[in-house]
């Protein structure tokens, strides 16, 4: 393995040890440097090499926590079976996502309203960054304009958010009917545009 292989093998390693330490108790600024470089075992000085400080950490798992919901959301849109609306589809892989990553959408959660003002400005990138892959996709479902395209993609973000955040920590009786109610809004809101989305 090259020294390069090796310093990103490292780097991922601590970014998944930091996304491991979190939980329903413990939130990214609860984390200290020496639990995560526990955890990807290596030694604290080590951390430096890759990171500057827990802030830049605390970043990139934004940003990586935004790409890993984006990259699931666009692959949902793309393998839409036969009598299967997008929306059930997409709502079904967002709950999926929440229950195997957990963490990872915690971690938007929290920063999306923390004290850091970097933090916050970072997750706001990301959703809007969702927001505009799915006006995207609404533009050219619905044949709408860009700008009514977008705010219904906003809207749907909100309420998709909200209804995770709700079934996060949910009995699965819950959270399957958190599940039902959400396509049902979504459906609702999707027909304020015309044609509406299916």
């Amino acid at each position: 393995m090259s020294r390069a292989e090796q310093k990103e093998k490292t780097r991922r390693a601590i970014i998944n040890a930091a996304f491991q330490q979190l939980s329903a108790d413990k939130s990214f600024a609860s984390l200290s440097l020496r639990e995560v470089a526990r955890e990807a075992g290596i030694a604290p000085t080590s951390f430096y090499r890759h990171f500057s400080d827990m802030d830049e950490l605390g970043l990139t798992l934004v940003d990586e926590a935004g790409l890993m919901l984006r990259q699931l959301m666009r692959q949902a849109r793309q393998r839409i079976v036969h009598n299967r609306s997008v929306i059930q589809t997409s709502v079904e892989t967002f709950m999926e996502f929440i229950m195997q990553h957990s963490n990872v959408f915690r971690l938007l959660l929290r920063e999306r309203s923390g004290t850091s003002a970097a933090f916050r400005s970072a997750v706001a990138r990301e959703i809007q960054h969702f927001c505009a892959e799915l006006a995207d996709y609404l533009r050219k479902e619905n044949k709408c304009s860009a700008e009514m395209a977008l705010i219904q993609a906003e809207a749907m973000v909100i309420l998709v958010f909200h209804a995770g955040a709700d079934a996060l920590d949910a009995s699965d009786e819950v959270r399957q009917r958190i599940t039902i109610k959400t396509i049902q809004q979504l459906r609702w809101l999707a027909g304020g545009s015309k044609p509406p989305v299916v």
